[in-house]
């Protein structure tokens, strides 16, 4: 047996990992698996990038800060693996939500629409809303970003984004230090659960194929190990597939509820798998079938464009200058050739698409969409 590491974060969205090895689908691939609980993603980062793990579950854009040394000495990782799409919800506390749709699914089934009632909010609360994000370098901190800037919302100046671990923003939330935030489930649901919170937004619905975490690895292990590597991009596909059959949820949320990994009730683990998500105390459940995706529509499969998509939003906030060099390392990060040397009969996926207003995004032309594109301008 091949002995991999890798770190993970206790969120639903580790399902493939958790289901390949509980499953055994590594273990029939010869790995020995051994996951490995951290508590940030500054965490997960580090032990990647100084080699105590193999592997990493890891937030897309972070991968390509990493790589950029947009946070430490530059460190070249690759994701040959997406390990989701979507997943995460901005979550906001009663008090600054109440300015918004007093219909919740409304505020959820029109973004656009919060999106100025977000921005109205801002106005009339006490001080500058605090929001929490579990990463700059996060999808989830991006998407927030590009759909308030859709408001004429600047982030950095109408705004505090404060960085939190996921699994301390419902205790944030609860001490009344952020008034909100966005990050992957279960925390949305626990938040909704215990009152302290209300979803206002799905990251479905902002970008409806957005890409979320990735499995990252270091360049050079990749180029060592290349029968290592296609062995668990195999078991990680077959473990994905499990996981996305509705009649494999129940399994999957106890397995994901144990100690070892999320280590929160089933209840509160389910409805991201099941689509079907309470918004409010009281409330009764919405459906999203997309909320979470980690096998269908090749959801798997890497694409370049998205690392484009992802230096596009680095630039446009300030977090890179603009370069030829920086440009084509985003796009290098994500593999589809290591994929489909694993996973020979799985589909590419298409270009980016599917943002809430509705604006394409063209690689060829990635120069004009970071110039034009600031807060204020649909």
């Amino acid at each position: 047996m091949t002995p991999i590491s890798i770190a993970f974060l206790p969120l639903t969205d580790s399902a493939v990992l958790v289901a390949a090895k509980e499953q055994g689908f590594a273990a029939e691939a010869g790995l020995d698996l051994n996951l490995v609980r951290s508590t940030s993603w500054a965490t997960v980062r580090d032990r990647l990038v100084y080699g105590q793990v193999q592997a990493a579950h890891m937030l897309a854009p972070l991968a390509v800060a990493v790589t950029l040394g947009l946070s430490q000495q530059p460190a070249p990782l690759v994701a040959p693996f997406r390990l989701n799409l979507n997943g995460n919800a901005l979550t906001l506390s009663p008090e600054f939500a109440a300015a918004l749709d007093p219909v919740l699914a409304n505020r959820v089934e029109d973004p656009v629409a919060t999106a100025h009632d977000f921005a109205s909010a801002i106005g009339m609360h006490r001080r500058k809303p605090v929001i929490g994000v579990v990463h700059r370098f996060s999808t989830h901190a991006l998407m927030l970003r590009y759909w308030l800037g859709f408001a004429g919302v600047d982030p950095d100046r109408d705004l505090t984004l404060r960085v939190l671990p996921p699994s301390l923003m419902v205790e944030a939330l609860r001490a009344g230090e952020i008034d909100g935030f966005i990050a992957g489930e279960p925390w949305n649901s626990v938040a909704v659960a215990e009152g302290l919170g209300q979803i206002a937004a799905f990251g479905s619905r902002l970008w409806r194929r957005g890409v979320e975490k990735v499995l990252a690895m270091r360049a050079d292990w990749t180029e060592t190990r290349p029968e290592a590597l296609d062995a668990l991009l195999v078991a990680l596909d077959r473990s994905a597939a499990w996981c996305d059959a509705p009649e494999n949820h129940p399994a999957l949320a106890a397995m994901l509820a144990a100690p070892a990994y999320v280590n929160r009730p089933v209840e509160v683990i389910t409805p991201a798998l099941s689509g079907r998500l309470v918004l409010g105390r009281g409330e009764p459940p919405l459906s999203e079938p997309d909320f979470l995706m980690l096998h269908r529509e090749a959801a798997n499969a890497p694409s370049p464009d998205h690392g484009l998509w992802i230096y596009s939003q680095f630039v446009r906030w300030g977090m890179v200058e603009a370069s030829d060099a920086a440009q084509a390392a985003a796009a290098a990060v994500f593999r589809p050739d290591l994929y489909r040397r694993a996973v020979v009969d799985r589909t590419l996926p298409g270009p980016v698409e599917g943002f809430f207003d509705n604006r394409p995004f063209d690689p060829a032309r990635i120069d004009d969409y970071v110039g034009a594109f600031k807060p204020g301008q649909a």
